[in-house]
């Protein structure tokens, strides 16, 4: 860690605005004007609209993730959580990986902790669900999913086969709808190599609260989206949630109960809950609540931006609506990342700062291997896509928007490769506990029993 005298930029996240933010002020920075500080718990940034696509084993989940130090060699990049903020002293208390906790200064501060999976106290979630906000979260269910498979091929119990065999999801949002998509592919391609496994002995269950999928596009193409789910087989349950999944037993608000060894949780997101202990100003869902410049109000030091901040939409406020917010989505936390990146420098330096304003792109989804939906706004008009077109939409886009040309070339390779490779369906299921087999082989063997003596009196009777 740096003991240098010049002012400290302290990055609080490296997912992807901490990432871009980061990279924005290196870039506008002079030489030794300041130091840049990445605190996160992971040394990568995860892009995760690819998550799905990892989990269905189209792309290699290390080129999902971007190296932190790599792409920010000029940068202090620590790998721990920042559990404190004191804004009076202008300090903040670091908790790295291992050892006591320490005190870091700083002059300016970026809030880019991005969200956690917004869950509910349902019983049974916290020990059967499986989440998809970390690239871990997405190998655990790809070999969950194929473990699954091995099972119910290998098992005479119905029972134990059928629990198997059945896939809960839970939220129809981006998350939920593509990795649904996506684990259907995977799981299809997967029984051709099974013998007693076909996708007719699978079920898949699609649950969400709202009366719609994929609200994200429009209600036609989400009703587009929904009936090509059910189309492959996917049972789409709306209107209603999820009461209990205690071991697997899963009861639905509307009367469904079935067994399911898959549960997967995809059902929204809110800000870190961390950012109640820093002492900002919050919105009412936990959100920092940041001006149009992105500055958290009331400081002229703090700026925030992403999943973690309540960020307004300047365009939506012209356009009549007093309460326009920008969503949290990837198109929006790019675009703010470089704007806060030039405000930092801009802030420090004494310059004018300038108000995020960006008007909605439009939106794509995929729903699987040449299946998707996309939305794309041109002014006053808007396309609708669907199916291939709609797909080749969705890669191209999230391809583009990949950070680093060293990882949008990795993935379109892996995109390649797919076109005339089959795919992987391996699982690798033991590396949940790669030691386990070791530890087996080398562990003490147990003592012999000792065989008790008998007494002299027995032995006395025998002779």
């Amino acid at each position: 860690m740096s003991t240098t005298e010049r002012p400290r930029i302290l990055v609080v996240g490296g997912g992807y605005v901490g990432l871009y933010a980061a990279r924005r002020i290196l870039k506008k920075m002079r030489y030794g004007e300041a130091t840049v500080t990445v605190v996160d718990p992971r040394s990568y940034m995860t892009y995760q609209p690819f998550l799905p696509e990892a989990a269905a084993g189209n792309i290699s989940p290390r080129h999902v993730v971007v190296p932190l130090r790599r792409v920010l060699p000029k940068a202090e990049v620590l790998t721990g959580r920042v559990t404190t903020i004191d804004q009076d002293r202008k300090v903040a208390t670091v908790a790295p990986l291992v050892g006591e906790a320490y005190e870091l200064p700083f002059d300016y501060l970026v809030i880019a902790m991005g969200a956690v999976s917004r869950t509910f106290p349902i019983p049974g979630l916290a020990e059967q669900g499986i989440g998809m906000k970390g690239i871990e979260e997405a190998i655990g269910l790809r070999n969950h999913v194929l473990e699954q498979l091995d099972k119910a091929d290998s098992t005479t119990d119905e029972e134990v086969r059928r629990k198997a065999l059945t896939f809960v999801f839970v939220g129809g949002g981006f998350a939920g709808a593509e990795t649904i998509g996506e684990v259907e592919d995977l799981a299809r391609d997967a029984a051709k190599y099974y013998n007693n496994v076909t996708r007719e002995d699978m079920r898949f269950i699609l649950v969400d609260a709202a009366d719609k999928i994929l609200p994200e596009v429009g209600p036609k193409l989400g009703e587009y989206g929904k009936k090509h789910l059910e189309s492959r087989g996917v049972e789409v349950y709306l209107s209603t949630s999820m009461d209990s999944c205690v071991d697997g037993h899963v009861v639905l608000k509307n009367g469904l109960e079935v067994d399911a060894a898959t549960i997967v949780w995809t059902a929204g997101v809110k800000p870190n809950p961390v950012l109640s202990r820093f002492g900002l100003p919050l919105g009412p869902r936990g959100h920092v609540d940041t001006t149009a410049n992105l500055q958290v109000q009331g400081t002229d030091h703090i700026w925030a931006a992403g999943d973690n901040a309540q960020v307004p939409d300047v365009i939506g406020r012209r356009n009549g609506n007093p309460n326009a917010w920008c969503p949290p989505n990837a198109q929006h936390a790019l675009r703010q990342a470089k704007v806060l990146g030039d405000n930092v420098i801009s802030g420090m330096r004494g310059f004018p700062q300038k108000e995020y304003s960006h008007a909605n792109k439009g939106a794509v989804a995929g729903l699987g291997l040449h299946k998707g939906v996309a939305m794309i706004v041109m002014g006053k008009m808007k396309i609708k896509l669907k199916g291939r077109l709609a797909w080749y939409m969705h890669r191209a886009y999230h391809g583009m928007a990949m950070p680093t040309f060293n990882r949008k070339i990795r993935v379109f390779a892996d995109w390649t490769l797919g076109m005339f490779l089959k795919r992987e369906v391996v699982s690798l299921g033991a590396m949940e506990t790669p030691r386990e087999e070791f530890y087996e082989a080398a562990k003490p063997a147990p003592a012999p029993a000792v065989k008790a003596e008998e007494p002299e009196s027995a032995k006395a009777k025998a002779s």
